[in-house]
């Protein structure tokens, strides 16, 4: 990845946006521009409205004012859901009726198929492909429960890349996950990256991901406080957040011959507006 602006179509473009809750704002008036094949970090403290901005991509939020476009229509205005993926704020996928990785996967594949279409062959692929593609293959046919948190959260990965998204959206993807996990997701964000997914992440701390994200964009009261290079967003952030850049090599690309394969249907977060 580089630190030159990108040359193609926009994936996300806001024009004086205003996103919140009912008719209660909570991000104002923003303008900004994320080109396709980007890794952006959203950063901000608890409360600055950083996930309400990603919730707005999503149609997770209200548009109040202003425009929000997703991969060149309104955002809710794409036919095909499964352009773009989501990964939810969530520690544990366990559930009371146990599931499998494979199942677990599969449903991300229901996006592009629609939920009264069975799996085909080729979609049984691209969810192997999928998990195989976030170092779980031999986890495949386990019980999701059987996994650790980190495992988890890399299964969620795998749910939202089944359905080849071009846009994927993740909220806090490295929060409660251990060192080895937040080194093996960032291997993993860094060769879907490479592939031209562009990736938007939300997060309290950019240390684990500094190889993969090369823009930041700092989100305070609501308005966006500075757009840039991830290495000097430090100077807007408060203190206490994580956005320096750790020691060592940065995770090696990803093979264009490999396959990126995004959210299920389940779209709500745990982190604060």
């Amino acid at each position: 990845m580089t630190d030159s602006p990108p040359t193609g179509p926009a994936a996300v473009r806001l024009r004086h946006a205003t996103i919140g809750y009912g008719d209660v704002a909570v991000v104002r008036d923003v303008d900004l521009t994320v080109g396709t094949g980007e890794a952006v970090a959203v950063l901000g403290s608890n409360g600055s409205g950083k996930t309400t901005l990603a919730r707005g991509l999503l149609g997770l939020a209200n548009v109040l004012g202003g425009e929000v476009d997703v991969l060149g229509a309104p955002v809710g205005g794409l036919r095909e859901r499964g352009r773009v993926g989501y990964v939810p704020q969530r520690h544990s996928i366990s559930g009371a009726v146990p599931a499998t990785v494979r199942e677990v996967v599969g449903v991300g594949r229901l996006a592009r198929l629609g939920l009264l279409r069975r799996l085909r062959p080729a979609d049984r692929t691209a969810v192997t492909e999928a998990v195989a593609a976030v170092g779980l293959a031999d986890r495949l046919d386990d019980p999701v429960a059987s996994l650790s948190g980190g495992q988890q959260r890399r299964v969620l990965v795998a749910r939202a890349l089944a359905a080849d998204p071009e846009l994927l959206i993740m909220d806090e993807p490295t929060a409660g996950v251990d060192a080895a996990n937040q080194e093996a997701l960032a291997g993993v964000l860094a060769r879907i990256s490479a592939t031209g997914t562009t990736l938007i992440v939300v997060t309290h701390e950019t240390a684990p991901l500094a190889g993969v994200l090369s823009r930041a964009i700092v989100v305070d009261h609501g308005l966006v406080a500075y757009d840039g290079p991830l290495e000097q967003a430090a100077a807007h952030e408060e203190p206490g957040l994580h956005h320096h850049h750790p020691p060592g090599r940065r995770p090696s690309g990803y093979r264009q011959d490999q396959p990126t394969v995004t959210t299920g249907p389940r779209r709500r977060g745990d982190e604060e507006h």
